[in-house]
């Protein structure tokens, strides 16, 4: 079975097995085609299969012209089964993914929740995707955190805009320009356009006080959505991916500082909060399982 994920400018195709082993993956560029990259991506995968796979398709923007364009591109060249009627949200496919074979394999009720260039969520209960009216639930980056109105709040979300890669960039140039001083100005030799959220993660284990300052309020911003997608959901297990799998030094365990913080204790101590295992696949992964459990 074959899983594709269509991000912001690239097209992620796995073919998968049905243990959940990746038996090929191809990442192919975009430019300024979504859906030719789409289109290559899965013929590179598909040579590790046989016959007429099942297709899912997973996105950042599930709804989007952009995506909307790939499918209809794929509808007129896969042969086998193939769910055209819509992207599923990548927050979606990796809750999926990771409740297959990932970190809560075997947990009927899950949450996954991530942050990278974006901010993503699935939610699992008994071991189907709960994906609302629209097929838009969890949308975890519009999850109102601020009272403060700001501009790009209402262009991407109050979340996704204090916590995804470029919201903490961005938050660690309004300190430097406020004067603060930090290390990161010396590794872009001053270019602040130049930062990039990895110099961030690094300088704060660095002891950078201006990133170390930026991490936390980081942290503390996703707990505050984790405990919220917690009480809404009432899940076995959190799951937490993104850099709070990839910097779980820096971030695992202030968020579950910040969980307990917000939660009522029996809650709290019901809840298993465990860090993602598929990494930047998981979406690719779970979006070939969903076409190989829908209905024919």
């Amino acid at each position: 079975m074959l899983g594709l994920e269509l991000r912001d400018t690239v097209a992620v195709a796995v073919s998968v097995d049905d243990r959940g082993q990746v038996l090929a993956r191809a990442e192919v560029e975009a430019g300024s085609d979504l859906s030719a990259a789409a289109v290559a991506a899965l013929d590179r995968v598909r040579v590790a299969s046989a016959g007429p796979d099942g297709l899912g398709v997973a996105s950042t923007s599930s709804d989007s012209a952009a995506t909307l364009a790939v499918l209809r591109s794929l509808a007129s060249r896969h042969a086998g089964p193939f769910l055209r009627e819509a992207a599923v949200a990548s927050g979606t496919a990796a809750a999926v993914a990771e409740a297959w074979i990932g970190a809560a394999r075997d947990v009927g009720d899950a949450v996954f929740f991530a942050v990278a260039n974006h901010a993503t969520a699935g939610i699992v209960r008994n071991h189907v995707p709960v994906t609302g009216a629209h097929r838009r639930a969890p949308a975890i980056a519009w999850l109102a955190l601020n009272p403060v109105e700001r501009e790009d709040y209402r262009k991407v979300g109050c979340l996704e805009a204090e916590v995804a890669a470029a919201g903490i960039v961005r938050r660690l140039i309004w300190r430097i320009k406020a004067g603060d001083r930090s290390r990161v100005q010396d590794l872009v030799s001053g270019d602040l356009a130049a930062i990039a959220l990895e110099q961030v993660l690094e300088a704060a284990r660095g002891g950078d006080g201006v990133s170390i300052s930026v991490v936390r309020d980081t942290a503390k911003y996703l707990g505050m959505a984790a405990a919220n997608l917690v009480a809404i959901a009432d899940p076995e297990m959190l799951v937490l991916g993104g850099i709070m799998a990839s910097a779980a030094d820096l971030f695992l365990e202030p968020v579950r500082t910040e969980l307990a913080r917000r939660l009522p204790g029996p809650m709290m101590q019901a809840l298993a909060v465990a860090p993602a295992l598929l990494g930047a696949d998981a979406a690719a992964i779970g979006a070939a399982r969903l076409a190989a459990s829908a209905p024919r």
